[in-house]
């Protein structure tokens, strides 16, 4: 395989390999699509990209991480309907990462009570999680579909579905977050329902007239959360239901251990600059503990991954530390059909482009994760300043 070449996804054809990861923009102040939401995905879509992925689009108002998020209605489709068309001009197509954010929630900001598999204090809202019911689970799973169908109307080439990261899916298919008795909880047979029955939701709903794909966490990177044996069996059933035209691999909980995916230096304190002086309080005091630290390497998924790609015929997106052309030959030589990339963006977003002229082209990312805080007051990379 060849990254610069075209590729289907599904019914979808992409101009080559590249897929711009989702990445929380914070541009969104009222839930609806903005001029500068669209630049976000203009500009790595004029860079190069073969696909840019939207993020983060609820399907519901309190599965929303923060108020200001878009969650999927009426209302929304004439600006997302922008959003695609500009991102068509510069010959990339978009997707639109669903989902529901669960115990992630902030249910301060929201003013609605965040939901999860099993009880849980969610530091950031200052509140206890709401069990999920049968009910809840039933009106989320419909949720899902709805929202692949708006985001059909609006013009999107994609979707993709976030089952990883400890959002509500993923918080059902951690055993240390869902320690329910009834037919939801306990082996991973019955763990993995909820996040089965979305995708097919959703495939039953837009059948093959958008791609779908799955953002799945390979582990948690937590004791006693989401391993690989389980994760595997998760991948399993949803290529053996054809459910989603590809999987993207990830890693690490939002709730627990978010450094896990953001490999690489630990900004604390501008991490506790951006929260609310009872968080910054307790994030300057304790954030070393929370935000552990772990070095980067490039590719620093792919052990994990090759599991997937020597069990899978499903085609997999290699997530993680892709910032060149080798971390990109690397994952074609391995067998992966995809590769996403997303803080290297932010400082270049031409640089798909720039690597395309020229392979020996490196990324000026220094993995600072400074950029990473800043996804509450529209995120961007500190080391290139935002322009008004």
């Amino acid at each position: 395989m060849e990254v610069f070449e075209s590729v289907r996804l599904g019914p979808v054809t992409l101009r080559n390999r590249v897929i711009k990861a989702a990445t929380s923009e914070g541009v969104t102040p009222e839930s609806l699509v903005t001029d500068e939401l669209i630049e976000y995905h203009r500009r790595p879509a004029a860079g190069g990209v073969g696909m840019t992925t939207v993020a983060y689009c609820a399907v519901a108002p309190e599965g929303r991480t923060s108020r200001g998020q878009i969650w999927m209605r009426p209302e929304a489709v004439p600006g997302l309907r922008r959003l695609t068309e500009a991102v068509h001009a510069e010959g990339a197509a978009v997707s639109a990462q669903i989902g529901h954010a669960g115990p992630v929630a902030d249910a301060s900001s929201n003013g609605l009570p965040a939901i999860s598999a099993g009880r849980f204090f969610n530091p950031l809202g200052m509140a206890f999680t709401k069990v999920a019911t049968a009910e809840d689970i039933e009106r989320i799973t419909r949720a899902h579909a709805e929202a692949a169908r708006f985001a059909i109307e609006s013009g999107f080439d994609a979707v993709e579905i976030h089952l990883g990261h400890n959002y509500l899916a993923s918080s059902f298919l951690s055993p240390r977050l869902n320690r329910r008795g009834d037919g939801f909880g306990g082996p991973i047979e019955n763990r993995a329902k909820v996040a089965l029955g979305i995708a097919r939701a959703v495939r039953d709903e837009v059948g093959d007239r958008i791609a779908i794909t799955g953002k799945l966490n390979m582990r948690d990177g937590v004791r006693g959360g989401l391993e690989i044996d389980d994760s595997l069996y998760v991948a399993r059933r949803l290529q053996e239901e054809g459910t989603v035209d590809a999987l993207e691999l990830t890693a690490g909980s939002s709730l627990l251990n978010p450094m896990y995916l953001f490999r690489g230096e630990m900004p604390v304190r501008e991490f506790a600059a951006s929260y609310k002086p009872l968080m910054r309080l307790g994030l300057r005091m304790f954030g070393k503990r929370f935000l552990r630290g772990y070095p980067y390497q490039d590719a620093y998924l792919l052990e994990h991954a090759r599991r997937f790609r020597a069990e899978l015929d499903l085609p997999l997106i290699l997530l993680g530390g892709i910032t060149d052309r080798a971390s990109m030959d690397t994952a074609m030589a391995e067998g992966f059909e995809f590769v996403a990339m997303a803080r290297a963006l932010l400082r270049e977003p031409d640089l798909v482009n720039r690597i395309a002229a020229d392979p020996s082209t490196p990324s000026l990312c220094v993995h600072c994760n400074r950029c990473v805080p800043t996804i509450y007051m529209g995120t961007h990379c500190p080391l290139v300043p935002k322009t008004n």
